[in-house]
This record gives C-alpha cells, sequence and structure tokens, in this order.
C-alpha cells in the first residue's frame, strides 16, 4: 500500500473501528436508546430526521463561520498590536489570559439579556472563545523574531512598519494558519453552548429538544453532524495552511491536510 493511500484510508479504518466497537458495546451491555444509542439508531434518526438537522446545522454553520470570521479580524489585528510592541505584549498579556480564563457559558446568559434570543448571541460567543488562539499565535509569532535580524534590517534602513510588513507577517504566518485549525473548532463549541442556553434554532436548541424528549439517537445524530462540520472546516484550513505557508509547513502535516 502506497503512503499517499494508506494515509487516505487510515482515518476511515479508524473511524469505523470506532463505531464497529461502539455497536458492540451496546449490544453487549445491554443499553437501552435512551442510554446510549447504537450506531445504526443514530444513522436511522439522522436519516429520519434530515430536514431538521439540516435547517440546524446550516443555522449552526452560519453563526459559527461569522463569529469566526470576526475572530480573525480582531484577533490579528490586537495580534499584531501585542506582537510589535514589547510594552503591549507585557501588559495586555495577562488580561488576555484571565479573559480567556473566564467560562463563556457564564457570559451567556448576560448576551442573552443584552442582544436577546437569537443567533446574535451565538456569534459573540463563537467570536469570544476563537479570539484567544489566534490573538495569541500571532502575537507569538511577530515577537519571536530574532534581535539580531531586527538589528540588521534596522542597519539597512528598514522602518519599524517594514520590518513588520516585510518580515514580521510572513514569519507570524505560520503561527497564524494554525491557530485557524484550533480556533474554528472552538467557534463551534462556542455557537452550540449559546443555542443550547438561549435560541430557537441552531444545532444546541435541537439537541436540547430532542432530550427534552428522550430522544437521545437525534442528539447523537446533531452531533455527528457538529463533529463533520468540525473536520470539514479543519481541513479547509489545514488545506489553506499549505497552500499559504508550503514554505514552514512540515511534511507530516503537510501530508495529513492533503492526504498524501
Amino acid at each position: 500500500m502506497s503512503p499517499r493511500l494508506q494515509a487516505t484510508l487510515m482515518p476511515w479504518l479508524v473511524v469505523a473501528g470506532l463505531f464497529a466497537a461502539w455497536e458492540l458495546l451496546v449490544i453487549v451491555a445491554g443499553l437501552p436508546p435512551f442510554v446510549l444509542p447504537a450506531p445504526t439508531a443514530v444513522f436511522a434518526a439522522l436519516a429520519e430526521f434530515a430536514g431538521p438537522i439540516t435547517h440546524h446545522a446550516l443555522h449552526t454553520l452560519g453563526t459559527t463561520v461569522v463569529g469566526f470570521a470576526l475572530s480573525v479580524a480582531g484577533g490579528v489585528a490586537l495580534g499584531v498590536a501585542v506582537g510589535s510592541s514589547a510594552v503591549a505584549y507585557r501588559s495586555l498579556f495577562p488580561v488576555l489570559i484571565g479573559f480567556n480564563s473566564i467560562p463563556k457559558v457564564a457570559i451567556v446568559p448576560v448576551l442573552i439579556i443584552w442582544f436577546g434570543i437569537g443567533a446574535v448571541p451565538a456569534i459573540i460567543t463563537a467570536c469570544l472563545i476563537s479570539f484567544f488562539p489566534i490573538t495569541v499565535n500571532v502575537a507569538t509569532g511577530i515577537a519571536t523574531l530574532e534581535p539580531e535580524l531586527r538589528d540588521v534590517l534596522r542597519s539597512l534602513g528598514a522602518s519599524r512598519l517594514d520590518i513588520l510588513r516585510k518580515v514580521g507577517l510572513p514569519r507570524a504566518a505560520p503561527y497564524f494558519f494554525a491557530s485557524l485549525k484550533i480556533a474554528i473548532t472552538l467557534a463551534f463549541v462556542g455557537s452550540i453552548i449559546s443555542e443550547t442556553v438561549g435560541s430557537n434554532e441552531g444545532v444546541g436548541y435541537l439537541m436540547i429538544q430532542a432530550s427534552s424528549r428522550f430522544q437521545i439517537p437525534l442528539v447523537f445524530a446533531a452531533l455527528l453532524v457538529v463533529a463533520a462540520m468540525g473536520v470539514a472546516m479543519y481541513f479547509v484550513f489545514a488545506i489553506l495552511e499549505r497552500r499559504m505557508t508550503f514554505w514552514a509547513t512540515r511534511g507530516v502535516d503537510a501530508g495529513y491536510a492533503t492526504g498524501g
């Protein structure tokens, strides 16, 4: 088997093995569907409720993408500002760490009071929860520029803006694209947290409604859809990372991103 074919087949084989083990566990333990549904029951629910699942999944995807886009814009801007200044780096990093330590689920009720039930709290939560890794990675990429290289560029007449634009930002690009793969999965978490607390649409809302009716297979079907969307978005940014930072991407990451 060629390495490319092996890299393509192995993830699918692992997933198939996990589903088989899950099915066997349910059968052997005799677990009822309202405790742990078998994969066959989950896929049956996925087919039966395909319409509602698709509607709520698209809503969650939309709020996640919008919130993620806001986090990218704000995270890059703040990361550049923090990474370009040693004073800002030392001053703002404790604030960023402290803010990131706050459970975002505790903020959702406040957002609902401010903006009402709907998509806005989900967008803001997705933005807040995915903001930190982007900011930190961009700031780290810029701040770790070698002092010797900075001194050489200044001796050649380069201004701080020139160093940032021509060296700092390209240096931070691998950090930035790596952070996107992490941040997009966190954005899904933020959207669903908000939808479970206060929303009338989205996968989180669907899961709460299904749980209240003890439709546990539907809950697991919704979780599988979220997992599939997260994996798909991860691979989108993994491929984008390789295309944009091929000069810095390690071979193992590049092969994983493209299946070869």
